[in-house]
């Protein structure tokens, strides 16, 4: 297993897992998406599900020895990152019930 690229990669989906269920289970975004995103809940949905697929990739692509397992496991993670982002973009597109704070 190497590390270095580990440590990083983890650490980021740590922080993007967090961000998510701040949006699912109480509908925050980080300031600088608040603008964009209209369904918080279904961005922050995609948001876990970004997330899983970037510890899934650390998983089957640096602790995995054997070859066909991780071929496998990493293509899984990319499809499940693909999936996570179109949630995302979905969050961002469907009109939801949030209200407008007077913010510009």
């Amino acid at each position: 297993m190497k590390l270095y690229l580990a440590t990083p990669i983890v650490l980021v989906a740590l922080l993007i897992a967090t961000s998510g269920m701040a949006a699912v289970t109480r509908g925050w975004v980080l300031p600088m998406n608040r603008r964009h995103v209209r369904s918080p809940r279904l961005y922050g949905l995609g948001q876990l599900v970004a997330a899983l697929a970037l510890g899934w990739q650390v998983l089957f692509g640096l602790v995995i020895d054997d070859a066909g397992t991780r071929h496998w496991g990493t293509l899984t993670g990319g499809a499940m990152m693909v999936v996570g982002l179109i949630v995302m973009m979905v969050g961002q597109l469907a009109g939801g019930g949030r209200e407008d704070r007077g913010a510009p």
